[in-house]
């Protein structure tokens, strides 16, 4: 979990370690972006006609760079690790989001089997969605955590409180990010980003023991 941090942004902005984590403290909701942070970036696409959609992404899908609208399946890859930071981050008292512009079922069955409280697909414009997250939980910008890979996420890393780069990032994204992960997008990204904000908050291991102690108790009443 050696994270590293940038000490300086192309920007002029200094950071230190010390100051991330006075910043990781504050975190209650942390919003990741999926293609390069949750997978790898990788898109497969496997034709299948009459595919399903999410509800109301339609005319979106139509205008291209969206998905692929009722012609195939768009096929992603999840990493375990970033799974049970799930879990990890619940029992830490953290909440979760998702903010894409791709449009695909497989997310949206992802999304609902980690239990993801704030899904927004179709978002081209982040820095909306953030804001309009912030509206419906009232939490403040700083309050709120964001993981990125690419140009189109620094409009919600610039405006947020704890701005993540994954390992593999784009070098502009990099740049401005506060903490930069161990692990690449797809491969624990997710997972460094969750352990690095409930460390910072002092139970990262409370949070372990209680999700072995959680399942250990449930083998135990199958036996």
């Amino acid at each position: 979990m050696g994270l590293s941090v940038r000490t300086k942004a192309r920007s002029g902005r200094c950071y230190n370690p010390d100051m991330s984590k006075v910043r990781a403290k504050k975190i209650k909701l942390l919003l990741l972006d999926v293609d390069g942070v949750m997978t790898d970036g990788k898109l497969y696409f496997v034709p299948l006609p009459g595919a399903k959609l999410p509800p109301g992404t339609e005319a979106k899908l139509e205008q291209g760079g969206y998905g692929i609208p009722g012609e195939a399946v768009e096929v992603k890859a999840f990493h375990a690790h970033d799974g049970t930071a799930f879990s990890l981050g619940r029992l830490g008292g953290l909440q979760f989001g998702i903010i894409t512009k791709r449009i695909s079922e497989t997310v949206h069955l992802r999304a609902r089997d980690l239990k993801i409280e704030y899904v927004y697909q179709g978002s081209a414009n982040k820095l909306q969605a953030f804001r309009d997250i912030l509206q419906k939980t009232g939490l403040k910008a700083e309050e709120v955590a964001f993981v990125g890979d690419d140009i189109i996420d620094l409009p919600a890393m610039r405006a947020c409180g704890l701005a993540f780069a994954v390992a593999n990032a784009r070098e502009d994204v990099k740049d401005e990010a506060h903490v930069i992960t161990d692990h690449r997008g797809g491969e624990g990204a997710v997972r460094d980003a969750v352990e690095y904000i409930l460390k910072a908050q002092g139970s990262l291991a409370r949070a372990i023991d209680a999700y072995i102690s959680d399942r250990t108790s449930i083998h135990e009443k199958l036996q």
